[in-house]
C-alpha cells in the first residue's frame, strides 16, 4: 500500500486546521436559541428594597383589614437569555445543552422575526401589570368579596383576521360568555375554545348596548392548541386599593397565583402558611382558574436553591416535570386558587390524608 505524498499530507493538515478553527470560532458567534435557567424568587408576603434603601411591603391592600404574615409565598422567575434582549453564544448554547437545569428553545418558536427588545419589555411589563389585577380579583373572589369586571375585545391577531374572526367580532365588544358559559378571563375562554376542537364557537357579546350571539371560527396552531385570536382587555372596579411592588426586571404573567395567595394571606387573620416556606407559579383568572406557564423545570430548581420546601404548579405543567423533580421540594399541581389554598392549609395543619390523595405532579 502506498502512503500519501507530502503535498497531500500538507493539504489534509491545513484543511483539518481550517475546520477546527471554524468550529472553534462558531462557538463565539450568536446562536439562534433562547436559553432558560433558574432565576431568583420573591416573597409576595415579604418586603422589597427600593433604590433609596427603604424597604416596603411587596403587597399593600388599602381600605381593608390586613394582618401580619409568616412563612413565605414566593413567586419564581426564570433567566431568559437570547435575542432580542441579549445574545447567546454557541459556547453558551453548548453548555446549556449539557446542563440538566437549562433548556434551549429555537428563537423563532417564541419571537416572530423582527421583534425588538423594546417590544418584548413592553409586553412583559403589560403582562405583569395585568397579572396583578387578575390576582387581586381572584383573591377577592376566593374570599367572597364582590367586585366589577368588564372583558372586551382589544384587537385581533393576524391569524384571527385570516380565519375570519374579525368578520364576526368588533373591537370593544364586551365578552359575556363562550358556549353558554360565563367568561371572566383568558383561561376560561381558552378552555372553551379548546373544547370546540376547531369547530366554530358561540360567543355572547354586548355591542352598542345590545346582547348578541355570534359564531366565531377557531383555528389550530403548531403547538396543537386551538385559538380564536382575540386580544382581550379588562377593566376592574375593586372595593379596595392594591399596590404591588416588584423589581423592574421581573415581567410576564406567571406570578398571578402567588400574588393571589399573598393577598389572601395579607387579608386573612389566620396565617395561611403556618410559617412554612412555599414557592410557586401560574397565571390566574378572576374566577381563580390557574393557567400554565413556561420554564417550570427551571422554577422548581430556583425555588429549591432558595430554601423552599413546597411548590405550587399549574396542573397543566405537571407533565413537564416527569423525570425533572428535584430532591427536597414537594410539588403539588393545582387547577385553581381554592385548591391552592386547600393544599397550603393542609401542609400547615399536617393533613397528610388530604395531601396523599392528590394526583402526583411530575416524578
Amino acid at each position: 500500500m502506498s502512503s500519501p505524498g507530502p503535498l497531500r499530507l500538507a493539504v489534509q493538515l491545513v484543511s483539518g486546521v481550517v475546520v477546527l478553527l471554524g468550529a472553534f470560532g462558531a462557538l463565539f458567534l450568536p446562536a439562534p436559541y433562547l436559553m432558560e435557567s433558574p432565576g431568583p424568587t420573591f416573597d409576595t408576603t415579604g418586603e422589597i428594597e427600593r433604590e433609596d434603601g427603604e424597604e416596603l411591603p411587596v403587597i399593600t391592600v388599602s381600605g381593608a383589614d390586613t394582618y401580619p404574615t409568616e412563612g413565605q409565598l414566593a413567586l419564581t422567575t426564570v433567566y431568559v437569555s437570547g435575542a432580542p434582549t441579549s445574545t447567546v453564544s454557541g459556547f453558551e448554547a453548548l453548555s446549556g445543552w449539557i446542563s440538566p437545569t437549562v433548556d434551549l428553545t429555537p428563537h423563532e418558536l417564541v419571537y416572530p422575526s423582527g421583534t425588538t427588545e423594546q417590544e418584548v419589555r413592553e409586553r412583559n411589563e403589560a403582562a405583569m401589570t395585568s397579572s396583578q389585577e387578575l390576582a387581586f380579583a381572584a383573591a377577592l373572589d376566593q374570599q367572597g368579596i364582590d367586585y366589577a369586571v368588564t372583558l372586551f375585545v382589544a384587537g385581533f391577531t393576524e391569524e384571527a383576521e385570516a380565519a375570519g374572526v374579525a368578520d364576526q367580532l368588533r373591537v370593544d365588544d364586551q365578552i359575556l360568555a363562550a358556549a353558554g358559559e360565563e367568561i371572566t378571563g383568558i383561561e376560561g375562554l381558552r378552555s372553551a375554545v379548546n373544547e370546540a376542537a376547531g369547530e366554530p364557537i358561540e360567543l355572547t357579546v354586548l355591542r352598542d348596548g345590545e346582547e348578541l350571539t355570534v359564531e366565531v371560527p377557531t383555528y389550530q396552531e403548531a403547538d396543537g392548541e386551538y385559538y380564536v385570536g382575540i386580544l382581550l382587555g379588562s377593566e376592574f372596579d375593586f372595593p379596595y386599593g392594591i399596590d404591588i411592588r416588584l423589581s423592574e426586571n421581573v415581567g410576564g404573567p406567571s406570578a398571578g397565583l402567588m400574588f393571589a395567595l399573598g393577598i389572601i394571606d395579607t387579608m386573612t387573620e389566620e396565617s395561611l402558611t403556618g410559617g412554612e416556606h412555599w414557592a410557586g407559579t401560574g397565571t390566574v383568572d378572576p374566577d381563580g382558574t390557574v393557567g400554565p406557564i413556561g420554564g417550570i423545570p427551571q422554577k422548581i430548581v430556583g425555588a429549591r436553591d432558595e430554601g423552599a420546601e413546597y411548590f405550587l404548579a399549574p396542573r397543566q405543567n405537571c407533565g413537564e416535570l416527569e423525570g425533572r423533580r428535584v430532591d427536597g421540594l414537594d410539588v403539588y399541581g393545582v387547577d385553581d386558587v381554592d385548591e391552592a389554598v386547600s393544599v397550603v392549609e393542609a401542609v400547615r395543619d399536617g393533613d397528610t390524608e388530604y395531601l396523599e390523595q392528590l394526583p402526583a405532579c411530575g416524578s
